[in-house]
């Protein structure tokens, strides 16, 4: 019988639900912390750091086996690939309208306030402008995607799953996902002062909760990891054109 996990961790841990939490636990925790000072500090760079990790974190832990259980493979179905990315725009433009319709311009709207961490400058030129989206659409589409989706709905997912099922552990993984941005919006710096949000904290989670599914939906549609990485790409771009070009 192969092992999910590699030998030397397959003496310590076993692959299942525990694991799993052992895994949100220790990548989670200090990421929620890290995601919180950066917007303090209105620097996210120590954040890229727990991206690494978690984009690491399958090939660390998983055997080849449990590496081709957690999606890490090529897709049976390249045709979702296309599917995963138009859902991943037309999320994150409906979720830009919802924010307008409910909160306009205000920092209750989760948009505007995750904006304020892209430091677009008043009076920028339009060149100057395109250029600076450029570089954090690449960024959003890349760090992050890739680091959450191999963490979340792979590692994580595949070790839940193998203990209560893939509808379950898809329950799971986007709960976890959704709960760890409450520290880019919900629990908001502003004015030099920590508030929280609660009723669009609520919106916010449950829409990141959502989000979360639809990434479980691609990767299963597709056959890989790719599927959700692409549709996590696409939403991050959709977020970053609604910030730089109907925000501001």
């Amino acid at each position: 019988m192969q092992n999910e996990l590699k030998p030397i961790w397959g003496k310590i841990f076993n692959f299942d639900w525990k694991f799993g939490l052992f895994l949100i636990l220790l990548i989670c925790i200090p990421r929620f912390v890290l995601v919180l000072l950066g917007n303090e500090a209105g620097n996210m760079q120590y954040v890229g750091i727990i991206m690494l990790i978690s984009a690491i974190a399958p090939f660390v832990f998983l055997s080849k086996y449990g590496r081709k259980g957690a999606g890490i493979k090529r897709p049976t179905n390249y045709g979702w690939l296309i599917i995963a990315f138009a859902i991943g725009v037309i999320f994150s433009v409906l979720l830009y309208f919802l924010g307008e319709m409910l909160y306009g311009n205000s920092y209750e709207n989760w948009y505007n306030y995750i904006g304020k961490s892209y430091n677009i400058p008043e009076g920028i030129d339009q060149q100057n402008k395109l250029n600076l989206f450029y570089i954090n659409a690449l960024i959003g589409m890349t760090f992050s995607p890739i680091g959450e989706e191999l963490f979340f709905r792979g590692i994580v997912h595949s070790s839940f799953a193998n203990s209560l099922g893939d509808k379950t552990a898809s329950l799971v993984d986007s709960s976890a996902f959704a709960i760890v941005h409450i520290s880019h919006f919900g629990l908001i710096f502003i004015n030099q002062e920590w508030k929280f949000l609660l009723t669009p904290t609520l919106i916010w989670v449950l829409s990141m909760f959502c989000v979360g599914i639809l990434f479980y939906i691609c990767r299963k549609r597709s056959g890989s990891i790719l599927g959700a990485i692409i549709c996590h790409a696409a939403f991050n771009l959709g977020m970053t054109y609604c910030i730089f070009y109907q925000m501001n």
